[in-house]
């Protein structure tokens, strides 16, 4: 297993989110990396680090899973923002088509609610080179896993699984884990996404979900009741040529181990009838009964577990970073998943 990461990624540093109406700190700030970074090192692991920027097909692969104009916007809207008179330093929608926009238009206020789906993801002068920084992260594991060097982990913040097309939400704003299955199929036919993330990955599913080369799966807690709200019910299974390459495994809220590896077991049952040649895990430790975002109850133990049911899988992998939030237990259940990961591989 080898490891990545940028600390270039600290260039996007949200301050607060909106929580029912309420300004509240954001949990998804550089904190996060540092701690998950120290998990490594403390556990003997080396972590290679890079400069941030990607390599020059990065924009070329983006275009595969965002639009061009929401990469665009992702680039330019905070400038575009600070020039209008009285505008905050922050770009934060305050108007969205939720009826259905008839028409994109070229207003930096259109635009934000256009792209921003929720108000979780404020954009800040230096917030784009953070974010950049992380998709890249995801660039480079995914390449060395592409050229058959072994498997990798990509520690990517902000996270990116609830990234659409061209929508941000959920703190997330270039998928990741999309982005990495797609650098994957520059050389192979077919490639699996398996989520165990606490949130499903909306974003994830809609990029991939009229498609029948890459099957995505999640195991998250009920949508009905819990965010993104509008998508991961067990009913959404593809449609065209992915009919079929989408399952979702909703749980109930605070569900324990026990029903989440019943869930991971009917994923991975999923997943071997579509028979990749390589998967990549959104990996979440958001599930943790002490994470702040509290929907899910699972122990330290369960995510070594977690780890070592995967590592079965005969596929080369990659583990990209998604959820989990600042606790004295991120960090170790990081490492937990690393250690059952490892040591039940199969070479």
């Amino acid at each position: 297993m080898h490891f990545f990461y940028s600390s270039e990624q600290k260039a996007h540093s949200p301050s607060t989110f909106l929580v029912r109406g309420e300004p509240t700190p954001s949990p998804e700030h550089t904190g996060r990396a540092d701690r998950l970074l120290a998990a490594l090192e403390s556990s003997g692991h080396e972590v290679n680090t890079h400069n941030g920027g990607g390599s020059d097909s990065l924009d070329q692969r983006l275009q595969r899973i965002h639009t061009a104009r929401y990469l665009t916007f992702l680039q330019t809207i905070h400038q575009r923002w600070k020039d209008l008179p009285g505008a905050s330093d922050v770009v934060t929608p305050n108007v969205h088509p939720t009826g259905g926009g008839q028409r994109y238009t070229s207003h930096p206020v259109a635009q934000a609610g256009w792209h921003l789906h929720d108000m979780a993801c404020p954009i800040g002068p230096t917030s784009y080179q953070g974010i950049r920084a992380s998709a890249a992260t995801a660039e480079i594991a995914a390449e060395f896993v592409k050229t058959g060097q072994g498997d990798a982990y990509a520690l990517c913040r902000p996270p990116g699984h609830h990234a659409g097309p061209e929508s941000a939400g959920g703190f997330c704003f270039i998928n990741n884990t999309a982005l990495a299955a797609s650098v994957l199929r520059e050389r192979l036919d077919r490639v699996a996404i398996i989520d165990v993330d606490l949130h499903h990955g909306n974003g994830t599913q809609d990029i991939f979900y009229s498609r029948g080369d890459v099957w995505t799966g999640s195991v998250h807690a009920d949508t009905e009741v819990f965010y993104p709200f509008f998508w991961g019910s067990s009913g959404e299974q593809g449609t065209g040529d992915g009919l079929g390459c989408n399952l979702n495994v909703p749980l109930p809220l605070g569900s324990d181990g026990t029903a989440f590896m019943l869930g991971l077991e009917t994923l991975i049952s999923g997943l071997r009838m579509f028979q990749p040649e390589a998967i990549v895990v959104a990996l979440g430790l958001d599930a943790h009964k002490d994470d702040p975002l509290a929907g899910l109850a699972l122990e330290i133990s369960d995510f070594f577990d977690i780890g070592a049911r995967l590592a079965a899988l005969p596929h080369p992998c990659i583990l990209v970073q998604e959820g989990g939030y600042p606790t004295d237990t991120l960090g170790i259940n990081l490492a937990a998943f690393i250690d059952g990961f490892t040591q039940h591989r199969q070479h």
